[in-house]
């Protein structure tokens, strides 16, 4: 067994047990208003810091949160719990939570409205853009992430995130030193050049809305 299929073997199992995928799953990307009021204020003062108070963060390589679902959400905190997602920060942050921890804020999480990302100082490069599409096309990104990158359930927003982290988040896929809950991600990117990576991080965090043309 691959160490892809052994880390989704791992939190599939895991989930079941402790009922988190059942909780969130449930809801898709709605979240139960009672774990998501309760930490709401935990939210504020251990997370605005770096992912901002309306999860639109302004942190070098630090996920935007807002618009994301609840099961996607759920599902990293429990990595990063169990020490299945490397980040020493977060690690450190999830390390003592609690299942209804891990619940309550990815619930709180899935009640953070899409922030668009500010106006870049300068126009988006057309040519850029454009090739980015196309990579996005060929690679088939809109098949799990939808024709707008918005994701769903297990499957993260894309569009408009922030461009360091997903220039970032590719790579590692890429070099296997992200390994996520299936090996989805590390097959669609292995062979992709390091300089297109770059350029889909380039199209993605300028994408505004719409649904992006598929052939």
């Amino acid at each position: 067994m691959t160490r892809g299929a052994r880390a989704f073997a791992f939190v599939t199992a895991a989930a079941a047990c402790f009922g988190l995928a059942a909780s969130a799953g449930a809801q898709g990307s709605k979240a139960s208003p009672g774990g998501a009021g309760a930490h709401a204020q935990r939210f504020a003062q251990l997370c605005a810091a770096c992912h901002g108070a309306n999860g639109r963060s302004e942190v070098p390589n630090t996920p935007v949160l807002a618009g994301q679902h609840s099961f996607y959400a759920i599902t990293q905190l429990f990595l990063f719990r169990e020490g299945r997602r490397a980040n020493e920060a977060m690690s450190a942050m999830a390390k003592g939570m609690k299942d209804e921890d891990l619940r309550g804020f990815s619930d709180f999480i899935a009640t953070l409205p899409p922030v668009p990302a500010p106006a870049p100082a300068t126009p988006p490069d057309a040519a850029r853009m454009k090739k980015g599409q196309a990579l996005a096309q060929e690679h088939k990104c809109v098949f799990c992430h939808g024709a707008d990158f918005s994701g769903g359930q297990q499957v993260p927003r894309i569009g408009e995130q922030r461009e360091d982290y997903l220039q970032m988040t590719l790579h590692e896929f890429k070099s296997g030193k992200r390994v996520g809950y299936t090996m989805a991600m590390a097959e669609a990117v292995g062979r992709i050049p390091n300089e297109d990576l770059d350029t889909l991080a380039y199209y993605l965090a300028r994408f505004k809305g719409g649904p992006a043309p598929t052939k």
